[in-house]
């Protein structure tokens, strides 16, 4: 066998050389819509804080006081002894705010999908998957050993014949992202749901980024288009992060109860892991009460992007119809996202690139994230310095010139 670095030292120069290896960085909050990156101040338009909500001094008090009166940490997994009334009450509380019949807690969306599809599906059964998914649908699809189909991003045509022509399958389960994460588009839920009812097979949706953001009180995708979960409940599950929009941490399931319970039951990420500490889920609590009350979290970010949308439209650079918080800048090859990240963060302004295999080859961009929390002179200044960085790629030696000495020596220093 070869020595672990003799294999691995060549592997990370090749990612480096193919302008794919990744930098972690120290980031801190630094105010609203700022980060301190590395010890230096920016502008930051990267976070899924989506309502400004993962400092909210209300969320902050309510875990202080469940640290103080429950400890750190939940001891066990929840079928041992790590769950607890304020698990319990969460539970309740998200399955009412979603409106379907129950719903569960896991410590992490990634482990959540990951759990949950092979839960529901196995060898002998079909799994439907768009070309978009986030990863935690692609590798729970694959652990679930059923047969898997991958249809064209929002293909209803495709996605169709792929039903109708798994007829031998005992069970259909379609994924889908509501709001895709790298994109910032929606995926068509009301006429995934008629497929489903159509060909008789089940539909999971990820709104991983729709929940708090779209619908009446933040109540996400289904809301927004018009759907009334607990009508679906027999063909609809649904799950959402709450470490992006609601500001701390995790994810729930909700569906028919039934469906709930035999996750529960049978997701392997639920059964064998530690539960979330209590204080996460009395944040949430809380977090749930901000998201419906505070409509004008909403609202600011519906006039930051239409603020962003007005900047965008005046570069070279295409940037796809979002209605969300995310808005994808695409820029082409890893190297151009890496120096216009680079260009950016040299006037004091942090997106970070976005390259394969996250996105598909040649559509490396930068993804903007807006928050609730930032300003639309914020925004105008983004949109300035794009516009001004859009004119020094026009003239390469321009360009070269805006990176910072030591990272126009070194290349690696570029990865983001």
């Amino acid at each position: 066998m070869p020595d672990l670095k003799d294999v691995f030292t060549p592997a990370l120069r090749s990612l480096d050389e193919a302008r794919l290896k990744r930098r972690r960085r120290s980031v801190e909050p630094a105010g609203p819509g700022e980060m301190r990156v590395d010890g230096a101040h920016l502008l930051a338009f990267c976070s899924n804080d989506y309502l400004g909500l993962a400092s909210h001094p209300a969320i902050v008090q309510a875990m202080h006081d469940a640290l103080d009166a429950q400890g750190a940490g939940a001891t066990a997994s929840p079928l041992v002894c790590g769950h607890g009334p304020e698990h319990e009450a969460l539970e309740r509380e998200l399955a009412a705010f979603v409106g379907l019949p129950r719903a569960l807690y896991f410590y992490a969306g990634y482990a959540l999908n990951t759990g949950c599809v092979p839960a529901l599906v196995e060898r002998g059964d079909a799994v439907f998957s768009d070309a978009l998914n986030h990863a935690c649908l692609i590798d729970g699809a694959r652990l679930s050993r059923a047969d898997i189909h991958v249809f064209p991003h929002n293909d209803l045509g495709a996605l169709e014949r792929a039903l109708a022509s798994s007829s031998g399958a005992r069970r259909r389960l379609v994924l889908a992202d509501a709001v895709f994460s790298m994109d910032g588009d929606l995926a068509p839920v009301p006429e995934l749901l008629a497929l489903c009812e159509r060909h008789d097979a089940w539909l999971f949706v990820d709104d991983a980024h729709g929940f708090g953001v779209l619908g009446e009180g933040g109540r996400g995708t289904l809301s927004h288009f018009g759907l009334v979960p607990a009508r679906h409940a027999s063909r609809l599950v649904y799950m959402a992060t709450l470490g992006k929009a609601a500001g701390v941490a995790g994810a729930f399931v909700a569906g028919a109860e039934p469906v709930v319970e035999w996750l529960l039951q049978r997701a392997r990420t639920y059964m064998f892991a530690t539960a979330a500490p209590a204080t996460i889920a009395a944040g949430l609590r809380a977090s749930l009460k901000i998201i419906e009350a505070d409509d004008w979290r909403r609202a600011q970010l519906r006039t930051l992007h239409a603020r962003l949308d007005e900047g965008l439209a005046r570069l070279p650079w295409r940037a796809p119809a979002s209605f969300t918080a995310v808005q994808p800048l695409l820029l082409g090859d890893n190297a151009t996202a890496l120096r216009v990240m680079d260009a950016l963060q040299s006037r004091g302004i942090w997106v970070p690139a976005i390259r394969p295999p996250t996105v598909p080859a040649g559509t490396a961009r930068l993804r903007i994230t807006l928050s609730a929390a930032h300003s639309e002179a914020q925004v105008e200044r983004l949109c300035e310095a794009l516009g001004a960085i859009a004119q020094e790629c026009c003239h390469p030696e321009r360009s070269e010139g805006s990176l910072p000495d030591d990272e126009r020596r070194d290349p690696s220093l570029r990865s983001g």
